[in-house]
């Protein structure tokens, strides 16, 4: 604990993180036992995992932070209001923190830098505040959006009504008191806690585990099966080598549902300009690496043993 002081841990912040997972994991399941699941309680968790899910992909990440795009404000206060009942901040700090881990991968200064451990990536880095909170001097061109500034003052009441208020209601519409409070721990509570950790883990696995097929300056991978739960933001090698194209699975095959959504949004007009990096440019990113991995695998081919480890070890990129 010497590295994490408890006089420094966030105790608003943590409190949230364990007594919602600790009410998943124990008063979720007792709802289910005792007035089993119907398909609108299922529906309307999925509804709102993919609109705070895509909020935050679309909205907070790829337009926000990274602007790849532009957005009419239809879809910035759609990307505003559902963003926010993902409890995940304000788009001013999320985009704020997430600039800085672009800036400082890997380093002291990045915020949820995998360096200082997986657990801290994931979590960690919420709950210690080991650092005062920094300002918001890299998103001055976010602070010029009166939508942005909307939000960021009253994020957490937009929090509070959307995850906590309106699907209530709506369950007790269907279902009376028992509707109401299944609602309230399903499409609330239980879809708080997954969103939430599936984008945790673009911060610690995305920079533990996959491959890196476009470079190795930094820890980032690309995943497959975190793409699977991220809406397609597991391509986090990609991501970083090219962090300003609006796709992270650049591949037509790759899983990047939010891609096609702002393409889609595109071809209606709600979206324009997007971002993408020449195809000439991402050919010579992976000839590279692939140079980089043969020229590897023949250095160690020639060192003593090295046939044996080379014929042992699977090549990656």
């Amino acid at each position: 604990m010497s590295r994490f002081p408890l006089h420094r841990i966030n105790w608003t912040t943590s409190s949230f993180l364990i007594g919602t997972l600790a009410i998943t994991l124990t008063a979720v399941p007792l709802y289910l036992w005792h007035f089993g699941l119907d398909w609108f309680q299922v529906a309307l968790f999925l509804v709102m995992f993919l609109a705070c899910g895509f909020s935050i992909s679309l909205g907070y990440h790829r337009l926000f932070s990274h602007i790849t795009f532009q957005a009419a404000w239809p879809v910035r206060l759609f990307t505003l209001i559902f963003g926010a009942a993902a409890f995940e901040n304000s788009v001013l700090m999320w985009a704020s923190e997430h600039r800085r881990h672009h800036k400082h991968v890997d380093h002291d200064d990045d915020p949820y830098s995998i360096s200082k451990g997986f657990f801290f990536a994931h979590v960690g880095w919420l709950i210690f505040k080991l650092n005062p909170t920094e300002p918001y001097d890299n998103v001055a061109d976010l602070q010029r959006d009166r939508l942005v500034v909307w939000q960021d003052k009253y994020v957490q009441l937009i929090a509070v009504v959307v995850s906590f208020v309106i699907p209530p209601i709506l369950g007790f519409l269907w279902n009376g008191s028992a509707g109401a409070l299944g609602a309230f721990l399903l499409a609330g509570i239980a879809r708080i806690v997954a969103l939430q950790h599936c984008t945790f883990f673009i911060n610690s696995a995305c920079h533990y585990f996959g491959n890196q097929p476009y470079s190795t300056k930094c820890t980032a991978r690309d995943s497959f099966i975190m793409a699977l739960v991220t809406f397609g933001e597991g391509y986090h090698n990609y991501h970083h080598e090219f962090q300003h194209d609006y796709r992270n699975g650049v591949k037509p095959w790759n899983f990047d549902p939010t891609k096609w959504i702002i393409w889609t949004l595109s071809k209606i007009g709600v979206i324009r300009n997007l971002r993408r990096v020449p195809q000439d440019k991402i050919l010579l990113a992976e000839q590279h690496r692939r140079a980089e991995i043969e020229f590897e695998t023949a250095d160690r081919a020639a060192s003593p043993g090295g046939e044996e480890a080379v014929a042992l070890a699977p090549v990656k990129y």
